[in-house]
């Protein structure tokens, strides 16, 4: 049974990726499952750092997006998300050609959303794990310091 509260193709999603930082640096979204999204980003002369390996931005990029997409997708109409805290632990080098992001939710609240996004090389090893907060916030009320 799907999670989802808001519907949209892999071609919907990656159409909203144009222009912005999701398309400078290559990722692409590649499946939407019941409860989980994925994509990829190449690890290449836009995302990796001077060793030829994935940068740590790099990896929150990818995290981050995911997420933030995951959580925009449950949440219910009348409401947007904005992130409230991300963290990464880097595990192993994100080696070319590319690297994959998974998110799944772990805690679906009505004012906050917690993912967890793994990220893996080629060979599905861990290359980096971490977790997106989200607060849930009506739409079109001002918030204090925006």
């Amino acid at each position: 049974m799907s999670i989802w509260k808001r519907q949209a193709t892999v071609a919907d999603i990656n159409a909203l990726c144009r222009g912005t930082m999701c398309e400078h640096v290559g990722l692409v979204v590649t499946e939407i499952g019941d409860d989980y999204i994925k994509a990829t980003m190449p690890v290449d002369y836009r995302t990796q750092q001077h060793m030829g390996i994935i940068h740590g931005g790099a990896s929150v990029v990818l995290a981050e997006t995911l997420g933030s997409i995951g959580a925009g997708m449950c949440c219910p109409e009348g409401f947007h998300i904005v992130g409230l805290d991300i963290n990464a632990n880097h595990i192993r080098a994100g080696k070319p050609p590319y690297v994959t992001g998974t998110t799944r939710p772990i805690h679906i609240g009505s004012s906050t959303m917690v993912w967890e996004i793994r990220i893996t090389d080629v060979h599905d090893k861990l290359v980096c794990i971490s977790r997106l907060t989200c607060a849930v916030l009506k739409s079109g009320n001002k918030q204090a310091g925006t």
